[in-house]
C-alpha cells in the first residue's frame, strides 16, 4: 500500500478534452440535433430508459427491444411493430451501449447487436487485474484512460459515427447520461449542454460519450470535457435563467441550469463526467428535464404532435442489482469491500427511486397541461393543428413504468441477480438475460394495458 501511494503520488491519469469548439458554420447544423418536435406527429409516443449494469443491462434492454419488435401495431395504425414507433432512447452505463446502437441502426440494430457486443468481451482492451501498478493508477486517478474502451466501442460497434447523425427528422432520440461529478448532476450529451460549451456536438463520436456513461470510479479516470465560453454567438434558453433565479424551482432543473450557466460563462474551464449511474440509474433525467423547461403547456412536442397524440408509454428497463450478502444474519459486517458496496448501491437505489417518482409526477402533470391546452383550443386552431374527426379533448394518456428482475420471481430474480456487472459474460447468462427482459416486459401490466389502449 505505501509503495502504491508512493508510485500513484508520481502518476497522474487523466484523459485529455476530444470536443471541438462550434463553428460559426456549423451552428445552423448543430440546431437539428436533438431539436424539439423532432418525432412524428402521430398519436402514440412510446420513450424507453435503459438502466445501468455492464452488459446484462445491455442483454436485458436487448430483451425488451425484442419484445417490442414481437409486438405488431394494430391494423389502423400501418405495418410494422412497436419497434418502428419509438420515439425517445436514454441509456447508462451499460444501457447507454444498448440505446445508442439502437437510435444509431435502429431495425438494424437487431440482427447483429448479441453477436457484435453482448457476446464479446468488451474489456480487453482494460486493465483489471489487482496489482501494485494498478493500485497506484488508481491512487493517480483511475486505473484506464478512456482510449483502450472507447477505441474497442467504435471498431466494434459505432464505427466513427458522431451525433451529426441525428440530425433532423429522425426518430429515435437519444439521451446519453454521464455524471457531472463536480456539479452533482446529470450530464446530458444533448444539443442544450453542447451549446452552452460552445462545443460541436455534432462532432462529438458516440463511442466517446458511452464510454463517458459507463466510466465506473477507480476503474476509469474521468471524461473531459473542455468549454469554450464566448466563443459562439448561441445564448442560453430563457429556461436556464428562470430556473436557476426562482427558488421553487424543481431542484433537478435548478441544479441542472446552475451547471449549464458555469458552462457558458468561463467559470468551468474543464467538465469532469464519470458514470451516469452516480446521479440516476434510470436515465430519466433527460425525459424530466425536457419536459420541466418547457415553455409551453405541450413541450417538448410541438403543437401538431400535441394534438394528434392519445397515448404515451414510458418505460424503465431495470437490470439494477438487488440486496445481496449474508452478513445482514450478524452482529458482525460487512467488511470493507462489502460496506463500499452496499454504501455505493445505497446511494444509487436512493437515487433512482427518487428520479422515478419525480418523472411520474411529471409526466401526470404533463398530461393535465395538454387536457387543459386542447380543450381551450378553437375549432379554427384545432383544424389548423390537423385534429382528426371526432376529436376528444380529453382522449389522452400518459403511462409509466417499469421491469426489472423483481418481476420474475424470487427464484428467477435470485439467479439474474448473481451475473456480475461487468463487460464480459459466458453466453448462457447474455441468453438468460435476453429472455428475461422480453419475459417481463410482455407481463408488465403497464405495457399489456398501452398495447391493449391501442
Amino acid at each position: 500500500m505505501l509503495l502504491a501511494a508512493l508510485v500513484g503520488g508520481c502518476a497522474s491519469i487523466h484523459n485529455e478534452p476530444i470536443n471541438v469548439p462550434l463553428g460559426a458554420e456549423r451552428i445552423a447544423q448543430a440546431a437539428l440535433i436533438g431539436r424539439e418536435g423532432s418525432t412524428y406527429a402521430e398519436e402514440m409516443m412510446i420513450g424507453l430508459a435503459f438502466s445501468g449494469g455492464g452488459t446484462r443491462a445491455a442483454a436485458f434492454s436487448f430483451g425488451a427491444l425484442q419484445e417490442l419488435e414481437r409486438t405488431r401495431l394494430p391494423a389502423r395504425m400501418g405495418q410494422g411493430s412497436l419497434l418502428d414507433r419509438i420515439d425517445f432512447v436514454s441509456g447508462v452505463s451499460g444501457g447507454s451501449v444498448s440505446a445508442a446502437y439502437f437510435a444509431l441502426k435502429k431495425r438494424d440494430a437487431m440482427a447483429d447487436f448479441r453477436e457484435k457486443f453482448l457476446l464479446r468481451d468488451a474489456e480487453e482492451a482494460l486493465r483489471t487485474r489487482v496489482s501494485v501498478v494498478n493500485l497506484s493508477r488508481a491512487l493517480g486517478g483511475g486505473i484506464n484512460d478512456s482510449t483502450g474502451f472507447t477505441r474497442w466501442l467504435d471498431e466494434s460497434l459505432f464505427h466513427g459515427a458522431t451525433f451529426m447523425e441525428f440530425a433532423g427528422e429522425r426518430r429515435p432520440r437519444l439521451w446519453i447520461n454521464a455524471s457531472d461529478i463536480y456539479n452533482r448532476t446529470p450530464f446530458v450529451f444533448g444539443r442544450t449542454t453542447f451549446a452552452a460549451m460552445c462545443s460541436d456536438l455534432g462532432a462529438y463520436p458516440l463511442a466517446d460519450a458511452v464510454a463517458a456513461s459507463a466510466a465506473v470510479p477507480v476503474v476509469f479516470a474521468p471524461i473531459v470535457i473542455k468549454t469554450y465560453p464566448g466563443q459562439c454567438p448561441v445564448p442560453l434558453p430563457p429556461w436556464v435563467e428562470r430556473a436557476r433565479t426562482n427558488p421553487a424551482s424543481p431542484p433537478l432543473l435548478k441544479a441542472f441550469a446552475e451547471a449549464t450557466t458555469r458552462y457558458h460563462d468561463g467559470s468551468m474551464p474543464y467538465i469532469k463526467l464519470l458514470d451516469g449511474g452516480l446521479v440516476d440509474n434510470f436515465g430519466l433525467s433527460g425525459f424530466t428535464i425536457a419536459r420541466l423547461s418547457a415553455d409551453t403547456p405541450y413541450g417538448p412536442l410541438t403543437p401538431e404532435q400535441a394534438v394528434k397524440l392519445r397515448r404515451g408509454l414510458f418505460m424503465v428497463i431495470d437490470a439494477g442489482r438487488g440486496p445481496s450478502g449474508n452478513w445482514n444474519q450478524a452482529v458482525e459486517g460487512p467488511s470493507g469491500p462489502d460496506l463500499v458496496m452496499a454504501a455505493a448501491d445505497t446511494a444509487i437505489d436512493a437515487s433512482v427511486r427518487s428520479s422515478f417518482t419525480a418523472f411520474s409526477q411529471t409526466t401526470v402533470e404533463w398530461q393535465s397541461s395538454l387536457i387543459r391546452w386542447r380543450c381551450g383550443l378553437s375549432a379554427a386552431e384545432r383544424r389548423r393543428l390537423g385534429a382528426p374527426a371526432n376529436w376528444n379533448c380529453r382522449d389522452i394518456r400518459f403511462v409509466v413504468g417499469r421491469v426489472g428482475f423483481d418481476q420474475l420471481g424470487p427464484q428467477r430474480a435470485a439467479q439474474l441477480d448473481k451475473v456480475p456487472t461487468r463487460f464480459k459474460l459466458p453466453p448462457d447468462q447474455v441468453d438468460a438475460l435476453i429472455e428475461a427482459g422480453g419475459e417481463a416486459l410482455r407481463a408488465s401490466p403497464t405495457f399489456r394495458g398501452f398495447v391493449g389502449s391501442l
